[in-house]
């Protein structure tokens, strides 16, 4: 590995961190200047100042699919054109949904409806408030066969809202800062309180163009959804305000008005780490096929005190143990890279294979943590299970099925951060995407695919191979919430804790009815 110099850090963690931070830059930008000036011209702030708005100043928020569709449509759907995060908003933890209309006007995209179900999935999970910040014109026209029909499209997202609304008492709240038309408009009909702005807001099924084609009657914006009309007529909305930033307090004000959560989190004053974040730089190799201290690593994530490991000398090829972050209990599953010996006159382990015993260690710990209600943390740097004929003969597959079965049924929250590799059916086990962990993120570094050693493409093909293992690759196709750099590692993974923590179980799939 290459060590940090007295001008920062160095190396592959380094130069993938320093990409990552140009892309999200990028993204930033949403539709570019020339729009984002337009909303200013037009008395409107663009989604993220209004989300920071909104957020409480200095608390730790991550943003939820940034980097989706950022290599899509020729760059021209920054952020799906949805900006989705968590962080608190008067002290409680709260999922925030804002149309960016800078981008195609907010139009909706296949991928726009994935990141407001992924948002409306992680307020279900953890049963704290959504506001959505509305101002998109709908579906986008061209590619609405995507959108509108099948399993996962609009329509997943007002069940989702209403499952909230009648079951799992979540509170949604709807503000209405532009247009909002057609299917689209059932989403804010189905929050808990909708407050609009006055001249700008708009909500109903269709333009008035569209209205007067169909009925023959002229109508204006105001008239047919004007915040004016739904708060004193309709009765649809509950507030009328004067601009965008009085929206935004009267949302803090409702948030601050909701009754002191059910649960307090059995927690203890934070501990710093026993290292600094920034000695990922040097922890993480440049090479991603070389071992590094794995202990290291947890050290820089963890509470100030030592890991308690649990069978420490045994399966040494995966760590478990239970610690705290951020003053919350976690059991804690990482890989270790390198090469153990199990026993005197027994074949070495590798580091980053799963074997039959270290399965069945793994899965022996998720069933008592889940027993004791303690939260899980996955370490990933996996690159599968171990293969051939002794591991046959040691029943890898019973095993390994005893550890994803583990996984897979354990109802406490699941939390997992991909360092390097996320391979084959390790990656499964390791609490992959498809088994539905409550949170999931990687460094740059991260690799995720079928299994490196399987794929042995030359030249251009292997160009291209690489390229979908990248990790900003996982990130526009959604199969991480988002790439963190090293230093928001920790304050991230303690965020999740405690969101995840208000609900106190079960954990398992999007939502649970009780």
């Amino acid at each position: 590995m290459t060590p940090s110099t007295a001008s920062g850090p160095t190396g592959r963690l380094s130069a993938l961190s320093n990409e990552v931070k140009a892309l999200r830059e990028r993204v930033r930008q949403g539709g570019g200047t020339e729009r984002s000036d337009a909303q200013h011209d037009a008395d409107k702030r663009t989604a993220r100042e209004r989300i920071s708005l909104l957020l409480d100043p200095t608390e730790p928020t991550v943003e939820i699919g940034m980097l989706v569709a950022h290599d899509l449509y020729g760059g021209r759907l920054p952020a799906a054109g949805v900006v989705t995060c968590l962080g608190r908003v008067q002290g409680r933890e709260t999922v925030i949904v804002a149309n960016d209309a800078t981008v195609e006007g907010g139009a909706w995209w296949p991928e726009t409806v994935g990141k407001i179900l992924r948002a409306q999935e992680v307020a279900m999970r953890c049963r704290i408030p959504i506001i959505y910040l509305v101002d998109s014109e709908g579906a986008q026209l061209p590619v609405q066969a995507d959108v509108f029909p099948g399993q996962y499209g609009v329509g997943r997202i007002l069940y989702y809202a209403a499952v909230m609304r009648r079951h799992l008492a979540t509170p949604q709240f709807a503000g209405v800062l532009g247009p909002c038309v057609g299917s689209a408009a059932y989403l804010p009909a189905l929050a808990d309180v909708i407050v609009m702005v006055e001249g700008t807001s708009f909500l109903a099924l269709a333009h008035p163009g569209l209205v007067e084609g169909a009925t023959g009657r002229s109508v204006t914006s105001e008239e047919l959804g004007g915040a004016e009309m739904h708060t004193e007529v309709s009765a649809v909305a509950h507030y009328k305000v004067g601009n965008d930033r009085e929206c935004i307090q009267r949302l803090r004000e409702l948030v601050g008005e909701l009754p002191p959560r059910d649960r307090v989190l059995d927690s203890r004053v934070p501990t710093p780490p026993l290292r600094l974040s920034y000695d990922l730089y040097d922890l993480v190799p440049d090479d991603h096929r070389q071992p590094y201290d794995v202990r290291g690593v947890l050290d820089c994530l963890l509470d100030g005190d030592p890991l308690e490991e649990f069978q420490a000398d045994h399966a040494r090829e995966m760590i478990c143990g239970t610690s705290f972050l951020e003053g919350v209990g976690v059991g804690v599953i990482a890989n270790a890279r390198g090469m153990f010996r199990p026993g005197s006159g027994e074949a070495p382990h590798f580091g980053g294979l799963v074997y039959a015993e270290s399965a069945r260690k793994v899965a022996y710990f998720i069933e008592t943590m889940n027993r004791h209600g303690t939260p899980l943390l996955f370490v990933q740097d996996v690159s599968g299970f171990m293969v051939g004929p002794e591991a046959e003969h040691e029943g890898i597959l019973r095993a390994g099925a005893e550890f994803v079965e583990a996984m897979a049924t354990a109802t406490v929250p699941k939390i997992v951060l991909t360092l390097n590799h996320a391979s084959g059916a390790g990656y499964y086990a390791m609490a992959g995407q498809g088994f539905d962990p409550t949170f999931i993120v990687s460094l740059p570094t991260g690799r995720m695919g079928l299994g490196e050693e399987a794929l042995g493409p030359t030249g251009a093909a292997a160009d291209d191979q690489e390229l979908r293992l990248d990790a900003c690759y996982a990130a526009a196709r959604g199969f991480v919430d988002e790439i963190l750099l090293p230093e928001e590692v920790r304050p991230t993974l303690g965020l999740f804790l405690r969101a995840a923590l208000r609900n106190p179980g079960p954990h398992l799939g999007p939502f649970q009815l009780r």
